[in-house]
């Protein structure tokens, strides 16, 4: 395995790989003489990350460290990590690394372009390559695992078209860590994973006192006891058996009194995804045109010539169509005086000009209000005064920008917060007529300007951790019970400003979610050649989601449900969107029991070689099915490359 890039992502990856699932693993490091000495922060964070997890890897295996451009050896034995330094990765780069002889490469730089690039040229050095992408475009990944896909059957003709499903696969970090950091920051939000032709609904359940989670339901993971423990380490296994529990059995989840769980709700059809353009139409609704106070007036307007229409209908006997029409002349002034008509008829021909004469000064203010938002629509909005139970998003980069566009898909109010006018996500928020503050949130009154003091939460995504950490501090001394989620890169400084927080604040609720920590187990997946389909956090661990065929699989063939689930290790939740209608209907006909949710497969069911099952798995147990790697996960026994790099509160 090859993985190429120089951030937390690239060294997370690389880590996960030779620790959790056995591989070799080649660490492709961009190293430039002649580059100015500016970015030595950046670069001081990236060694200090990856000198951490080599101190890690060093104490179990001896993983040796290369020169640059030094040839790998093919004697090697397996599981051990190296680096290579190249100034970009080209022909020879790629060439010193192994690409020839390797299994799978990760490009996980940060731009786009350099990714794009590599990509054409490892495809061109090594066809039967599985390549690994990130980027940021998703419309451009699309086209681009089309293309070289392509070029791999151009290249080997003989190539089984199935495998060639899974040669190229374009991932997002940012789109893999914005449903966990949504879900974070909004109570009782369904955390969406798309399986295949399915949308699998994980949902937080809150704990009740003396009481254990429902044992008819889907129990994905038990969360930490500790969390609201001033000196506990929550989601950490420093938790021991107080911390999360992933996949556990029923005997567990029975025990398990007083504890919040993560259940799996339901397993529905996946629909159309939401496209950018629709939800961007829906941005400027028709009641947005006029305000409050002009709507009642031009309905109490409506309202005086329904009255004036029945009145002439019931004084004169006259068609109530022709009466309203007369009424609409005489309130316009355009009808004839009724001189020689009844008394009736002229006074309410007085009483129609006096409601022309008032309709007047309505109509003006409906056009010039309708203008005035038409010329605004291009403009940001300012956070109304009345708004409350919204969620405050700092920062509008990579990752605020996706979690923007995915709060708005769950209809959440948002109020986000900016200091560069000219970042990615102003243009984003613009279009979909998110209220923004452009400012610095450490200069005082920003925070107040987002209405700070009536919101639901808090989400800090920049990539600061001083600009987060007072941004915390300082919505907590508005809103003492504020829910808050940040962005940290240091693990240290992360858990004590945990402890602190919790001390100071037992009511609130402190999160922290890091990008690189949800996205490396999909990227790992996707290298190992198993769609994995999505990741649910729990707290400071990671559930996978993967799609496995069961033909030839000795830990699923022949097993029935209930026989193939492995405790703390992985489970079977359902059949994957493209199975057979009759396998489908077969397991969603076999009910459990649990309040009709006919998704879930019947235990006694007997897994067989045409169906294809979605999996939730630790990472150490989508490692054992995959034949890679050591056992499942145990209770509380984390990978050591958690102890070393959880760095990543980022």
């Amino acid at each position: 395995m090859i993985v190429c890039g120089d951030d937390a992502l690239a060294h997370r990856l690389a880590g996960e790989l030779h620790e959790v699932y056995g591989e070799q693993v080649t660490l492709l490091v961009p190293h430039r003489p002649d580059a100015p000495p500016t970015p030595i922060a950046r670069a001081g964070r990236a060694l200090a990350l990856f000198g951490r997890v080599t101190a890690a890897v060093t104490r179990t295996t001896g993983a040796t460290t290369a020169p640059a451009g030094g040839v790998a050896d093919g004697g090697e034995p397996t599981g051990t990590l190296r680096v290579v330094e190249a100034a970009e990765a080209d022909d020879r780069a790629l060439t010193d690394a192994g690409v020839e002889r390797a299994a799978a490469l990760a490009l996980v730089h940060d731009d786009d372009e350099t990714n794009i690039r590599a990509a054409l040229t490892a495809r061109r050095l090594n066809p039967r390559l599985r390549l690994v992408i990130r980027l940021y475009n998703r419309k451009l990944g699309q086209h681009l695992e089309t293309l070289l896909d392509q070029a791999a059957a151009v290249a080997e003709p003989g190539l089984d078209p199935e495998k060639l499903d899974a040669a190229t696969t374009v991932l997002s970090d940012v789109d893999t860590a914005a449903p966990g950091l949504a879900a974070a920051a909004v109570a009782g939000t369904s955390k969406v994973v798309q399986a295949g032709g399915l949308l699998l609904h994980a949902v937080e359940r809150p704990p009740t006192a003396g009481e254990a989670p429902d044992p008819g339901l889907c129990t994905l993971a038990l969360l930490s006891a500790t969390a609201g423990d001033p000196a506990g380490c929550e989601g950490s296994e420093r938790s021991g058996d107080e911390g999360p529990r992933l996949l556990p059995d029923d005997r567990t989840v029975a025990a398990a009194t007083g504890r919040a769980a993560v259940t799996l709700e339901a397993v529905t059809p996946a629909g159309p995804t939401l496209s950018p353009g629709r939800l961007a139409a829906s941005a400027l609704p028709v009641a947005s045109l006029f305000s409050r106070r002009l709507r009642w007036s031009l309905a109490g307007a409506a309202a005086a010539v329904l009255a004036l229409a029945l009145a002439s209908t019931f004084t004169t006997g006259d068609h109530p169509l022709h009466a309203a029409y007369l009424t609409l002349l005489d309130i316009f002034a355009i009808g004839e005086p009724a001189l020689e008509e009844s008394t009736s008829r002229q006074v309410l021909q007085i009483l129609a000009g006096f409601v022309g004469l008032l309709l007047l000064p309505v109509i003006v203010a409906a056009l010039i209000e309708g203008l005035g938002t038409f010329r605004t629509a291009t403009t940001l909005r300012r956070p109304p005064r009345s708004l409350s139970g919204h969620v405050v998003l700092l920062g509008l980069g990579k990752v605020g920008t996706r979690v923007l566009a995915r709060l708005r898909r769950l209809n959440i109010p948002v109020v986000c917060v900016e200091s560069d006018p000219e970042a990615r996500g102003v243009a984003v928020a613009r279009r979909l007529r998110v209220p923004t503050v452009i400012g610095d949130v450490t200069e005082e009154g920003v925070l107040e300007a987002a209405r700070i003091h009536r919101a639901h939460a808090l989400l800090a995504l920049t990539s600061v951790d001083i600009t987060n950490l007072e941004a915390a501090l300082s919505a907590r001394a508005v809103t003492p019970d504020l829910r808050v989620v940040l962005r940290l890169y240091d693990d240290d400084f992360a858990t004590a400003v945990f402890r602190t927080l919790r001390t100071a604040h037992p009511a609130a609720l402190t999160r922290s979610r890091s990008v690189s920590h949800l996205a490396a187990p999909a990227f790992a997946g996707a290298m190992l050649g198993r769609q994995v389909l999505g990741a649910v956090p729990v707290e400071r661990r990671v559930l996978l989601f993967a799609a496995v065929d069961v033909k030839d699989h000795p830990l699923l063939d022949g097993l029935t449900v209930a026989d193939a689930f492995h405790a703390g290790a992985w489970r079977v939740i359902a059949l994957d969107g493209s199975a057979t209608a009759a396998g489908t209907a077969t397991g969603a006909g076999s009910r459990s029991g649990a309040g009709g949710q006919g998704w879930r497969l019947c235990p006694e069911r007997v897994l067989g070689p045409g169906d294809r099952v979605v999996v939730a798995a630790t990472r150490r147990g989508l490692a054992e099915l995959l034949g890679r790697g050591g056992g499942p996960d145990r209770p509380g026994d984390d990978s050591a490359l958690d102890n070393a790099v959880r760095t990543a509160q980022s």
